[in-house]
């Protein structure tokens, strides 16, 4: 969370924290290895943390060979291995979710800017959120 929060931050005007997305950048590769195995949502855990390396890697200096297509693309992977039905808003399952989300961003963002974006994404973290907690009981 600390990359994503340095990254969003840097979005809206303040100096991107480098030290901040390396820690974050590491830590998150290892992260997937660490769920427990016998939790439910292993598979979706993994590929969101695909989606986070993506989002982290392309605001790295170097950008670590990557383009952003490749974050949506994790984000679909990681809806679709949602092991559940999620119930989120009209949706059943998550993986029909993730492209509205997509969709809503698109038309959000030639309106309102970054700032929209934000309180957009705001909205749907809260969202992935409930969810989870759905699942986990």
């Amino acid at each position: 969370m600390a990359g994503l929060e340095a990254i969003a931050a840097s979005l809206e005007g303040q100096e991107l924290d480098k030290g901040v997305l390396g820690g974050a950048f590491s830590a998150n590769w290892n992260l997937g290895a660490a769920y427990p195995a016998e939790l439910a949502g292993r598979a979706f855990f993994t590929a969101w943390t695909r989606v986070v390396f993506v989002a982290i890697g392309l605001a790295l200096p170097s950008r670590q060979q990557l383009v952003a297509v490749q974050g949506l693309d994790c984000a679909s992977d990681a809806a679709a291995a949602w092991p559940s039905d999620a119930h989120v808003g009209s949706f059943v399952r998550l993986v029909d979710f993730e492209p509205a989300c997509r969709q809503k961003a698109e038309d959000e963002l030639p309106k309102g800017g970054l700032p929209a974006l934000r309180r957009l994404t705001q909205v749907q973290i809260e969202q992935y959120r409930q969810a989870a907690e759905r699942l986990i009981g």
